[in-house]
Formats: structure tokens, sequence, C-alpha cells
């Protein structure tokens, strides 16, 4: 048993501590897969749990961090070996088990997927939780039944992590992107990523009515709250919003109204306790469906050193596309 390099994260008199140090490799929780460690990325949720902002943490000491990719070091689940390359996100990392931003994780091997062909261990984390969490909203709209020839989507928070990635998606497989962002300055950047019109978010601000005029078919949120309560009043009829994210709030203020007036669905997307049927799919679609080019175009790299930093500026909104993190 060593020591190894990992962001801890303690309860303090007020509130939380987050720093880089080493962490004892014997106090890692129980599991039967050991992963070294080669990538991570930074993701809404870290911002939330290295600041402190939001109480994301619930167990003490934590590591950082909820999602990884690696190399299997020790296995004793009948289903990975030593050298497999994975990937793992959600399950609690960085919430109640011991998370990502280390050197070694230890985990169920239940929790793992096997990296597609054509994706490296930085490219999963390019894409990360936020990229996964798009395209379960992409297959959510899908099983919905929503084509390119529905018509329009929108993309909310389209220059952060989700938004960035569910517009490449969505534009490589033939739909017209509208993409909403608070930064009109990334205009370029976002029909660089295949969007076909660029909204100022402030047209999704204020109360809602509980019908406005139709203007989209399906879309992706990951702002909630009144951005959400007008996409759904926006909504064309038997259209549907995939929701994973609540950037701007927990709350919703709508009303009934687009649910049993105009038959529109709300479909919620969970990219933590996901199935793992599930999260192979969504892997699997990403490897074919992300523009590997347009994948490096979003994308940025720090090191572990400057996670805590990085996660003060996710929150103000400062970051586009997506942070990986390199750890080995």
């Amino acid at each position: 048993m060593g020591t190894f390099k990992a962001i801890r994260i303690d309860k303090a008199d007020k509130g939380t501590t987050a720093a880089l140090t080493q962490f004892d490799e014997a106090e890692l929780m129980e599991g039967d897969v050991t992963v070294a460690v080669e990538w991570s990325t930074l993701n809404y949720k870290d911002g939330l749990a290295v600041t402190g902002k939001a109480p994301v943490v619930r167990r003490f000491p934590m590591i950082a961090g909820i999602d990884f990719a690696g190399t299997v070091q020790q296995s004793s689940h009948p289903g990975w070996k030593v050298g497999d390359k994975v990937v793992c996100n959600g399950w609690g990392m960085g919430e109640t088990h011991l998370g990502a931003y280390a050197e070694k994780a230890r985990v169920r091997g239940d929790w793992l997927v096997r990296l597609p062909d054509g994706i490296s261990t930085r490219d999963a984390m390019a894409i990360g939780t936020a990229g996964y969490t798009a395209m379960l909203s992409v297959l959510a709209l899908e099983r919905h039944g929503l084509t390119p020839k529905s018509g329009p989507v929108v993309v909310t928070g389209a220059a952060g992590g989700v938004g960035s990635v569910a517009t490449a998606v969505l534009s490589k497989l033939g739909y017209h992107v509208i993409a909403s962002t608070g930064r009109t300055s990334e205009a370029d950047y976002l029909k660089g990523l295949g969007a076909a019109e660029v909204i100022d978010r402030a047209e999704l601000a204020g109360a809602a009515k509980p019908l406005a005029k139709e203007r989209w078919a399906g879309g992706v949120d990951s702002v909630g709250s009144t951005t959400l309560a007008n996409l759904l009043s926006m909504t064309k009829y038997g259209g549907a919003i995939a929701a994973c994210g609540l950037a701007a709030g927990m709350d919703l203020p709508s009303s009934v109204a687009p649910f049993i007036l105009r038959g529109v669905c709300l479909l919620g997307i969970d990219s933590v306790m996901c199935p793992i049927e599930q999260r192979k799919l969504a892997w699997n679609r990403l490897a074919n469906d992300l523009d590997k080019g347009k994948l490096a175009d979003i994308t940025h790299e720090i090191g572990l050193d400057q996670v805590i930093g990085a996660g003060a500026e996710i929150l103000a909104g400062k970051v586009r596309g997506r942070i990986v993190v390199k750890i080995l």
C-alpha cells in the first residue's frame, strides 16, 4: 500500500475544504476493480463539489470527480482483466463513493463500460458525463419518435459541455439545431458545431405563458427553471423536451397546458444511476455520431492542480465546451 495524488474534500467548521494532496491507498473504498486513472473531466457538479457551493458531497473524506477513463490495474470481477480500457461515470462517485480526481480509483466492475473502438481514454473524458448525458437526451428524443423531419430542435446552455455535444451530435444526425446561449459572442463557435440558428437566452427568460407560439419539435435542456418552462410552452404539438440539468434552478414554473393541450412530453434524463445497457448504447453511439474533429475543437486540457480554480469558473459560466483533466 502507498499513496497517490488526489483532490481531497474534507468537512470544515463552515462548509468544506478541497485540496490536492497525497491520499492513502488503504483508505480506498470496497470494489472489485482498481483502475489507473488516466483522464477525468470537469462537469458542473464537479464545480459544485470542489467549491463547496452546494452539498454535493455526502461522505468525508471524499475524492472529488464524477467520471474517469483509464486502464484496469487489478480485478477480481469476471468481466474485467488487467489492461482493459474502461470508462466510468455516475454511481455516486465524488458524492458517496471516492471519485475520479486521483491517480487510482477502486469501483465495482458492474459500473464500468468498455471503451468503444476508436475512442481513446482522453476522448472519453473530452466527452465525459456531459457528452454522455447529451447522448442519453438524444436517445430519449429518438425513442419519443423525433426525427429531423419533425422540425427544429432547441439546445439550451449550448456553449456549455452538455450543450456543445448535443449541438454537434444533433447537427450531424441532420437536425436543424437552434442553439440558445447567454453568451452571444459564442455564435461563431456554435455555428461551427453545426447550429443553424443562435438565439439569446433572454428569449427564454421571464414568466412562461401557458402556451406560446410553437417554435420547435424537441429540445435538450440543461438549464431548468424558467428556461425549461418557456421551452415547453413553445414546443410543437406532440413534441418533447429532454431535461438533464438545473443550472438555473430546480424549480419548474410551468403549467399543465403544454401537456394536455399539445401532447408535449417532458423526458427526464438521469445519468447517475442509468442502467448499464443504456450506458453502453450511449457510448457506442457517441463513437459513431460525434465528429472527433468537433470534439477536439470544443476541448481544452488542464492538470489536476488546476481543477479547483476551474471549478469556480464553470459555476460562473465562463467555461466553453469541455475540459479534460490529465491525471497520469
